[in-house]
């Protein structure tokens, strides 16, 4: 029988042994979705809904209501346009200084260089030439689009600048499109988007589910498109699909357009969840962040007030409203938005949903 002392050492060593292996750090690895995990929980309701907007302003430098509107809403993102741009080094201030307001996050700043008939601060941002004249040399030679969409993402990184919206998926005869041909267009738009890949810059493929036989000019008024749904997938949607099947959605966001689709619905593109939410999330599954194009254009200001059109729009099944022009309407897009999101008119879960993605993309792509 062993003597109650020897019982003692072996019970404090095994204590002993015990306390060691309690001592021995473990080390959690921290993933990406963790952070944006725990920034999303950190924020508050009205911070979560300005991640939601996309606003433009006033003036080539940062002032009292610019600054205003990024601290009072939250606003997730800014575009610059030709108002907002004097010089190379006049955008980087400006763009560090929109920068410097942001708070849990980095702002999504962002700028229209789609090149040919839509660029913005030509003095000093190489114009690429119009995406027709590159797709006119034929569906094997897209590398210059590819080479052009990285020239021009390397400048507009170099500015501060982390999105632009381009390229162009939109299938027609017109300068803003590469082709009538949707497979040209399809091989050209993948080119393009590897090339702002290469560059770190988010791309935006726009307007989904294709504006190319649009009559009507969406900043006037609305415009329909008449083409049944097998029609669609064998055009318009195909240098969408190209685009989601073969490359991350993190690095890409997709605009949908303010059209209306009477095949697939009777609302515009951008307040449909038929259109975003059953076509573009479900049946294409593209996972990334969904933007509207300006709420401000006449085909759907016409139609609503803006304290509803953001919360038709998120509905829907939208991540972002953009709204460029004036404070007025932008702040009323917000505090549409907050009231639906108080009211329980949208779930918190659906606001965090879109938050996440939006948070995720904006760590992935950080200067």
């Amino acid at each position: 029988m062993r003597s109650i002392a020897g019982i003692l050492v072996l019970f404090m060593l095994a204590v002993m042994a015990a306390a060691c292996q309690k001592a021995v750090p473990t080390t959690k690895t921290v993933t990406l979705d963790d952070q944006v995990n725990e920034i999303v929980n950190s924020m508050t309701v009205p911070e979560k809904v300005g991640q939601l907007v996309m606003i433009g302003i006033q003036g080539i430098e940062i002032n009292d209501d610019s600054r205003y509107m990024l601290n009072q809403y939250h606003i997730g993102g800014v575009i610059l346009f030709d108002r907002n741009l004097q010089t190379a080094e006049q955008t980087r201030k400006l763009t560090a200084d929109l920068q410097a307001q942001a708070d849990k996050v980095p702002l999504l700043v962002g700028i229209d260089e789609e090149g040919g008939p839509v660029v913005r601060g030509k003095h000093f941002i190489t114009p690429p030439p119009s995406a027709q004249s590159l797709g006119t040399a034929g569906i094997e030679d897209n590398t210059k689009a590819e080479s052009w969409a990285q020239k021009t993402g390397n400048q507009l990184r170099d500015l501060g600048f982390n999105v632009n919206f381009a390229p162009v998926a939109d299938v027609g005869d017109n300068p803003r499109n590469y082709s009538a041909n949707p497979q040209v267009t399809a091989k050209f738009v993948s080119a393009a988007v590897q090339g702002y890949e290469s560059s770190h810059v988010i791309c935006t493929l726009k307007h989904f589910p294709g504006i190319g036989q649009g009559k009507v000019d969406s900043h006037v008024d609305r415009s329909v498109i008449p083409v049944e749904e097998a029609g669609l997938w064998n055009r318009e949607l195909l240098p969408f699909a190209e685009v989601i099947n073969n490359h991350s959605s993190e690095n890409y966001m997709v605009m949908v357009s303010h059209l209306i689709y009477p095949a697939i619905d009777d609302s515009p593109a951008s307040m449909s969840s038929k259109i975003m939410t059953d076509l573009l999330r479900q049946e294409m599954h593209f996972t990334g962040v969904i933007v509207t194009d300006d709420l401000e254009m006449g085909a759907v200001s016409k139609y609503g007030s803006f304290r509803d059109l953001g919360v038709q729009a998120i509905r829907a099944g939208a991540d972002m409203v953009m709204v460029c022009h004036e404070y007025p309407h932008e702040t009323d897009v917000y505090l549409g938005l907050l009231d639906a999101v108080e009211k329980g008119d949208i779930r918190i879960d659906r606001i965090d949903e879109s938050v996440k993605r939006i948070v995720k993309m904006k760590l992935l792509h950080q200067q």
